[in-house]
C-alpha cells in the first residue's frame, strides 16, 4: 500500500483534528508516495528503535510520541534528533507520529486503557470537541478529548485499585498519592494515559475519587491528596505502551496480510534500585 493511502487509514482511526494545538502529528519525515510493505511500530523514535527499523528494512516507522516536537534550526550529525532523521531519510523510511490525536480520538488510547481495567459507563474526562466518526451504523457525532471517567465493576480501596492497575498493565511498580478517604472503597475513577498533571483539575471537577495517570510530581500529588482525590501514578510509559498492540491489531484488520508488522520490545525506561 502506498504510504499516503496507509496514512488515510491511520487518520480514520485518529483524525489530526483531535490533536492538541501544541502538538506535532502526521508525516514528519520521508516520502508520502513510498510503497509500504513493512511497518515498524514504537512508542518513541529512540536511537535503538531507528536502528532496528533500519536493520529490519522498514518502509514506515509509526510512533506515538513525535520525534520532531520543537522546531529544528538545523539538521546535521551533531544533534541526536537530527541524526535519527538523517538515518530515516537515508534509508528511505517514512516516519509518521500519532500523539494527542490518538490520545483524544474515540476508541483509542484512553478507551483502551479504561477497558483494561474493566471500566463501564465511560465518559470523556476533558472534552475538546465533537467529530464525525464512521461506525458500522454509519456516521455519527462523537465527543473527543483527553482521558476517561468510568466505574469499576465493584467498590475497591485505593490500594486494591493500585494492585489492579499494576496487574492489568503488567507494571513493575506504581506510585500512590493520598486516599479517597481513610479506608473508603470507591467505584468512580478517572484515567488519563501519559502525563496527567494537567488533568487533575478536570478530574476533581468530575468528582473522581481515584485518578490513574503518569508523570505526577510531588506537588501535584500532594495537592490532589489535599483535595481528597487519590492519584495512582503508573508511569508515562506504563499506561501508553498499549499503543503497540492496539495499532498492530488495527493495521492487520484494515490492511491485512499485505503488510508485515514489527513492534518495538516492551522495555520500561525507568530502573528502581
Amino acid at each position: 500500500m502506498q504510504c499516503d493511502k496507509l496514512i488515510e487509514k491511520l487518520e480514520q482511526l485518529a483524525p489530526p483534528v483531535c490533536a492538541c494545538d501544541w502538538d506535532n502529528v502526521g508525516l514528519l519525515a520521508g516520502r508520502s508516495d513510498k510503497e509500504v510493505k513493512k511497518v515498524f511500530i514504537a512508542l518513541d523514535a529512540t536511537d535503538e528503535v531507528v536502528e532496528n527499523a533500519v536493520r529490519w528494512g522498514a518502509d514506515l516507522l509509526i510512533t506515538h510520541h513525535p520525534l520532531i516536537f520543537k522546531p529544528l534550526n538545523r539538521i546535521n550529525d551533531k544533534d541526536f534528533i537530527s541524526r535519527r532523521i538523517i538515518s530515516l531519510i537515508r534509508n528511505d523510511i517514512s516516519y509518521y507520529a500519532m500523539h494527542t490525536n490518538f490520545d483524544a480520538a474515540p476508541g483509542c488510547m484512553a478507551d483502551a486503557a479504561a477497558q483494561k481495567l474493566g471500566l463501564t459507563d465511560l465518559n470523556v474526562l476533558d472534552k475538546e470537541g465533537v467529530m464525525l466518526k464512521e461506525t458500522t451504523e454509519g456516521s455519527r457525532e462523537m465527543v473527543y478529548g483527553i482521558g476517561k471517567t468510568g466505574y469499576l465493576k465493584e467498590e475497591m480501596t485505593v490500594k486494591e485499585i493500585a494492585v489492579l492497575v499494576k496487574e492489568r498493565f503488567h507494571l513493575p511498580f506504581v506510585t500512590v498519592y493520598g486516599e479517597a478517604a481513610p479506608g473508603a472503597a470507591v467505584r468512580f475513577v478517572g484515567i488519563s494515559p501519559g502525563s496527567g498533571g494537567s488533568m487533575i483539575k478536570p478530574a476533581l471537577a468530575a468528582g473522581v475519587k481515584v485518578f490513574i495517570t503518569g508523570d505526577i510530581g510531588h506537588h501535584n500529588g500532594i495537592d490532589a491528596a489535599a483535595n481528597h482525590m487519590a492519584v495512582i501514578d503508573a508511569g508515562h510509559y506504563g499506561l501508553e505502551y498499549l499503543f503497540l498492540d492496539f495499532l498492530e491489531v488495527y493495521l492487520e484488520k484494515e490492511v491485512g496480510e499485505d503488510l508485515e508488522i514489527c513492534k518495538a520490545e516492551v522495555e520500561f525506561p525507568e530502573t528502581f534500585i
